[in-house]
């Protein structure tokens, strides 16, 4: 038998008598020809969007574990001066170790200018990305003040400024750093110790003292306290469209893979509510880019344990700025709150 092909093959006649068209009349395969290009190119266009995902996610989970990374490991600027050189005061090299005894940290310790040794001592607590200098505040001007009214003052690094196994973790670990400076003010004869801190070197002096009564006043400067908000707050600084959405989770799940600690050891919402029984000095500016002065604000409002205990809001200050940008008050403000809490 012939076998059927295209030209050989012939459709019936339709019921009307009119012969249907033959197959000759279609270029031959042309269906089948359309059909075979389409499903080869189904699984092209379904491999190029899977690729498309996944390389946008490739970008996404990258974006977010550089995020975290940088956040935990900032560039710290070298020493550049020393108490000596930068307001003639004389210091002594120190180290001390932290409570556990894990890391040694370095500073500077300086004796007051009193004729009988001071037993009230001052310890600045520096903040993030910075080091014992805090060169912006400028804290040496500060330590020469705390000289002058009779203080001892130990200016000290955090232990991620040297220690390269550190990373940044918002207060959760420098809050031991800070114990450890605490208690080497009170082993040089500190009755009475002071800690005066700038943004998360404030929120890291929070965080210590709900572990602590060696802490007798502190004084807050631009106050840090990692939370999501002001970590959304911040990623808005540097990148206004990323959404809070998927950013905090990333980060909140990067943070601690990266880095061995996460948001959920910083104790955000027991220092957001609790009420210190010692006296606090917090300022604050209402144009800070890095902590919303109202969350700083709410915590100030919760310090009615102690009635030295104060906030100063100063209108279109910035953050760290607040000293230099009226120093006599601030210094007046600083000076009748050590006389009142002590």
């Amino acid at each position: 038998m012939e076998p059927l092909t295209s030209s050989t093959f012939a459709l019936p006649s339709s019921s009307s008598g009119e012969t249907v068209p033959s197959a000759a009349a279609v270029p031959a395969g042309l269906p089948q020809r359309r059909i075979r290009r389409q499903l080869r190119a189904k699984p092209i266009i379904l491999g190029s969007a899977c690729a498309v995902i996944v390389l946008a996610f490739i970008g996404v989970f990258g974006l977010y574990t550089y995020i975290a990374w940088v956040l935990a490991h900032p560039s710290v600027a070298p020493l550049q001066s020393n108490p000596y050189d930068a307001v003639q005061l004389y210091y002594e090299d120190v180290i001390f170790t932290t409570p556990s005894g894990e890391h040694q940290l370095e500073g500077w310790y300086i004796p007051a200018d009193t004729p009988s040794p001071s037993t009230r001592t001052i310890v600045f607590s520096h903040g993030y990305g910075g080091n014992r200098e805090e060169i912006w505040v400028p804290i040496y001007e500060l330590a020469r003040f705390a000289h002058d009214a009779g203080y001892n003052t130990i200016m000290f690094d955090y232990g991620y400024v040297y220690h390269e196994d550190r990373v940044v973790t918002g207060g959760a670990r420098e809050s031991d750093d800070l114990l450890g400076a605490v208690q080497y003010a009170i082993d040089r004869g500190a009755e009475k110790v002071i800690v005066w801190g700038f943004s998360m070197g404030a929120g890291t002096a929070l965080q210590a003292a709900l572990r602590t009564d060696n802490i007798d006043a502190m004084i807050l400067d631009s106050t840090f306290v990692l939370d999501p908000d002001t970590l959304y707050f911040n990623l808005k600084q540097y990148a206004p469209k990323l959404p809070r959405e998927p950013s905090l989770t990333l980060l909140g799940m990067l943070y601690p893979l990266l880095n061995g600690t996460g948001l959920s050891d910083v104790p955000a919402d027991k220092i957001k509510t609790a009420a210190y029984d010692i006296p606090i000095f917090m300022i604050h500016g209402t144009r800070d880019e890095r902590s919303p002065y109202e969350l700083i604000q709410n915590i100030a409002l919760n310090q009615t344990s102690h009635e030295a205990s104060s906030f100063w809001l100063v209108p279109n200050a910035t953050h760290e700025l607040i000293y230099r940008a009226g120093k006599e008050e601030y210094l007046g403000r600083a000076a009748a709150f050590l006389v009142k809490a002590l």
